[in-house]
């Protein structure tokens, strides 16, 4: 009898102990969205990194090691929205950062929003004039927000206002985007509240910008990065009033010719600026502190900034990745403190990657250039007028999509002529590798097929009626610096570190997709997925 009662007290206090080591429902999800982070610089500047920030995140947490984008263009609206609605362009509908309105037949940007206004700024100021309703599909904050009767809150925070609106979705209670300038502090629309909270009105008044307009130089010593190439090159732009694109910089000194408070923008004073926001938003808004699970989305910009300024291959690049595994530290150090240790969920990912600057890789016997749109089109219409009698056919070009004037066509067929004329002429023109026509991909198969990605990326009301593809490293760009959009692995692979509540530690080498991530926090929340995902659960990540 006695040894029953032992067994039976040793059985119920184990039970007890393994109920105390169960986590709870998480009570925030922090999902960071780091801008241009390409794959490979999780691996390329390990060696200055610190054990706090991403080898924390890959150590305790799970790692992707073969994630994508499924879709082109590789911008940021649309990687954004794909992030968090769980499906692309082609349901979302955040087709570009800007497209061309073939109704209106003038260019919109994907958060502008004329029927609001901003908070922060003057009323008529466009930088405020922003909101999601443009983007056609909720996201899984969203779907949190309904599942909680709207007692678990959503904050969306990044320098960039669409980094900020779009990830927090249709119901957010609130997302705040950086205005540089003159004013140097963190904005809001009328959409989401009638005036600022006094925490922001409070941190915009402590003139924390200001603090950063200092001497930029590298974190650790430059000798020790040999990671990057050689400082002073040929292959970055740099800013206004300094000769050479070279460390040091001294950001007081230069701000009045680099739009003041904006040249924190594309540094990572930007990146530091927006943690001391965010984390001031966390604590303002008391995210975390109780039975409903809060979303807080949080975008760093200046990484985007810093690589179409200075290129992949930069110092400044590989400084500001240092510099911010020193911030993912810092804010998780927050979070253990402010939240608990295993009271939040927290995934890293990025909108899209980056090329290398072409003319590098030119001087290195790799195959890159540059491609000229405008000379393109001058040669399109000429051809279309000489050789078919068709005039202004071409209403406008756009994110490598060209758009034809209906009016030009009486008949269906001929519509239809005209894009099979177009695609012929691209598909001859240099630098041009394919080319599709809207009557193709609206009724033809491309499962497994490089078109797959334009498929995703076309939307049947705000895309062109030809879409072509330019070859690998071939950019619409400057000379200096780079930029992004293809549908090459250098712009679809992504980093994805998911740690924390309900997230297994471990890594895997299977192929997944930008889509999945929301379906995934959904069924780590217990929520209805998104309206519009496509996306599947990722189910080796969660526990």
């Amino acid at each position: 009898m006695k040894f029953k009662i032992t067994f039976l007290f040793l059985l119920l206090l184990q039970v007890q102990l393994f109920a105390q080591e169960q986590p709870g429902k998480t009570k925030l999800v922090v999902g960071v969205v780091v801008d241009q982070m390409r794959y490979d610089y999780l691996t390329k500047f390990e060696n200055h990194y610190s054990e706090d920030g991403f080898k924390r995140l890959q150590r305790e947490g799970f790692e992707m090691k073969n994630f994508h984008f499924d879709y082109v263009p590789t911008y940021t609206g649309p990687g954004h929205a794909s992030v968090y609605t769980g499906t692309s362009p082609m349901n979302h509908g955040i087709v570009a950062n800007n497209w061309y309105d073939k109704v209106i037949k003038e260019s919109v940007y994907c958060v502008s929003d004329s029927e609001v206004s901003g908070l922060g700024v003057d009323s008529d100021n466009r930088d405020g004039k922003m909101s999601p309703h443009r983007m056609l599909t909720t996201s899984f904050a969203d779907q949190n927000r309904l599942h909680t009767q709207f007692r678990g809150k959503t904050i969306g925070v990044s320098i960039k206002d669409r980094g900020a609106i779009l990830p927090a979705g249709h119901t957010a209670n609130a997302a705040y985007w950086f205005v540089g300038g003159d004013q140097g502090h963190f904005i809001s629309s009328d959409f989401y509240m009638d005036e600022l909270p006094n925490w922001v009105t409070k941190f915009n008044a402590s003139d924390v910008a200001k603090s950063y307009l200092k001497v930029w130089d590298t974190y650790q010593d430059i000798s020790t990065y040999t990671e990057s190439g050689s400082d002073l090159n040929t292959y970055e732009n740099g800013f206004r009033g300094k000769k050479e694109a070279a460390f040091p910089y001294d950001l007081k000194s230069l701000a009045r010719e680099n739009g003041t408070f904006s040249i924190l923008r594309p540094t990572p004073y930007g990146n530091d600026l927006l943690l001391d926001f965010a984390k001031e938003a966390i604590v303002g808004e008391e995210l975390g502190q109780d039975e409903f699970t809060d979303v807080f989305t949080l975008s760093f910009s200046s990484t985007d900034y810093v690589g179409h300024n200075f290129g992949v291959n930069s110092k400044e690049v590989q400084d500001t990745y240092v510099r911010l595994d020193r911030n993912i530290a810092d804010l998780m150090a927050f979070l253990d403190r402010q939240v608990g240790k295993g009271n939040y969920t927290l995934f890293l990912t990025a909108d899209h990657g980056a090329v290398h600057v072409p003319q590098f890789l030119k001087d290195n016997q790799i195959p890159a250039g540059y491609f000229e749109v405008d000379d393109m089109r001058e040669a399109l219409e000429a051809h279309l007028s000489s050789n078919f009698g068709l005039e202004n056919v071409i209403e406008s070009i756009y994110n490598h999509q060209i758009f034809l004037d209906y009016s030009k066509f009486d008949t269906y067929a001929e519509f239809v002529a005209a894009q099979n004329e177009v695609k012929h002429f691209l598909l001859q023109y240099k630098n041009i590798d394919k080319a599709y026509t809207r009557e193709t991909l609206e009724n033809g198969d491309f499962t497994g097929t490089p078109a797959e990605l334009i498929l995703r990326g076309f939307h049947q009301k705000r895309s062109g009626d030809i879409a072509y593809v330019l070859e690998n490293a071939y950019i619409s760009y400057s000379r200096k610096g780079s930029t992004h959009g293809s549908g090459n692995n250098y712009d679809t692979q992504a980093p994805l570190l998911m740690y924390g509540n309900g997230i297994k530690s471990g890594k895997t080498y299977n192929r997944y997709h930008i889509p999945d991530i929301a379906p995934t926090m959904s069924a780590l929340l217990g929520i209805e997925l998104p309206n519009g995902a496509t996306g599947t659960v990722i189910s080796e990540v969660l526990e």
